[in-house]
C-alpha cells in the first residue's frame, strides 16, 4: 500500500520535465521551481475550492489574485523605470540597456497615431 501525497506531481507532468531537464540546458534549480510551483498552483485551486460558495466566491477570486498576482504590464514597468529620480539637481540619469528595453518596448507597443 502506497501513502501518495494528494499533490503528487502526475506521471506526464515528471516525464515532460525530465525530458525538457534533459534535452535542454534547463537548471536542476529550474526543474526543482517548476514542480514546486505545480504543487503550490495545485494547493491554491483546493483552497479556492473549499471557499468558493454563495457566500464565499469573492474571496475565493481575492484569494487567487492575491497568491498568484499577474506581472505588472510593460506600461507599469516603464513608468516604474522612469521614476528614477537625481540626487541632485545636475546628477545626469543614466538607464542600463535592461531598463531602456523596457521602454523602447513600451513605446513601441503604443499606436502610431
Amino acid at each position: 500500500m502506497t501513502n501518495q501525497h494528494p499533490i503528487t506531481p502526475p506521471p506526464e507532468l515528471l516525464e515532460q520535465l525530465s525530458t525538457k531537464y534533459i534535452e535542454t540546458s534547463m537548471s536542476f534549480a529550474d526543474l526543482v521551481t517548476e514542480v514546486a510551483r505545480w504543487g503550490a498552483d495545485q494547493e491554491l485551486e483546493a483552497c479556492v475550492e473549499l471557499t468558493r460558495d454563495n457566500d464565499g466566491y469573492d474571496a475565493a477570486l481575492g484569494l487567487r489574485a492575491t497568491r498568484r498576482p499577474k506581472p505588472p504590464s510593460l506600461k507599469e514597468q516603464a513608468l516604474a523605470t522612469l521614476e528614477v529620480e537625481p540626487k541632485d539637481d545636475k546628477e545626469l540619469i543614466v538607464f542600463d540597456t535592461d531598463q531602456v528595453d523596457i521602454i523602447r518596448r513600451a513605446l513601441e507597443a503604443l499606436p502610431n497615431d
